[in-house]
């Protein structure tokens, strides 16, 4: 009778020994897992519109908090002045922005870049007149067109627009964010491409001189 409980009690040890190394072996899957599952989730996906507005949203958290390095240059063109500014980290370069304005119009390019090559464009251009109002207190409008472009291997996969108008004597003037895009009927980007070439020929230039 010993001896049948002595064998009893070493059949439950053994089995519960086994339960436990089970659970181990599960818990350290699951780590190992969320560990590759993260890994993965730092990676660039830049294939999809998704993937972009992620990148876009990342990269440009970081230019609003100044975290990265600049360097550029201003230029006068007839009536337009300009300016452009590279931004980069540890050296690889992250956005060129391109701002120029003459009297009545202003327009301002922000071209996110991966290898060299825009990925995302945001087109943001300002249009102002007079709009009533007398001599010495004139009213304006600003009639505002911003535009988007998903770009994937140097093609356009989706481009988005929006047009508003803001007026100086109202207190209701819409807000970006809550104005709706609408699809593009013309989603060229061969002049903006242009432009970017443009810009990057002349990364290493500083202020002074005339025109691009």
């Amino acid at each position: 009778m010993r001896n049948v409980f002595l064998i009893c009690g070493l059949v439950l040890i053994f089995s519960c020994k086994n339960e436990k190394d089970k659970d181990g072996s599960v818990s350290s899957n699951a780590i190992s897992t969320k560990v590759k599952s993260h890994s993965l989730s730092l990676g660039k996906d830049l294939s999809s519109v998704n993937g972009i507005r992620q990148e876009y949203q990342l990269v440009n958290s970081q230019l609003s908090e100044k975290k990265l390095d600049s360097v550029g240059f201003k230029y006068e063109c007839d009536e337009i002045s300009g300016n452009v500014v590279y931004y980069s980290e540890n050296g690889t370069l992250k956005v060129v922005k391109h701002f120029q304005a003459d009297s009545h119009f202003s327009s301002t390019d922000h071209y996110f870049v991966n290898d060299g090559k825009p990925y995302f464009i945001f087109k943001d251009e300002t249009v102002w007149s007079f709009d009533g109002g007398t001599a010495d207190k004139p009213e304006t409008k600003d009639d505002v067109t911003q535009q988007r472009f998903y770009i994937v291997d140097g093609k356009s996969i989706q481009c988005l627009e929006k047009k508003y108008t803001l007026k100086s004597n109202s207190t209701s003037n819409p807000k970006s964010e809550n104005v709706p895009n609408k699809e593009m009927k013309n989603c060229s980007i061969t002049t903006l491409q242009k432009s970017f070439d443009l810009l990057m020929k002349n990364i290493n230039r500083r202020d002074g001189g005339n025109c691009l």
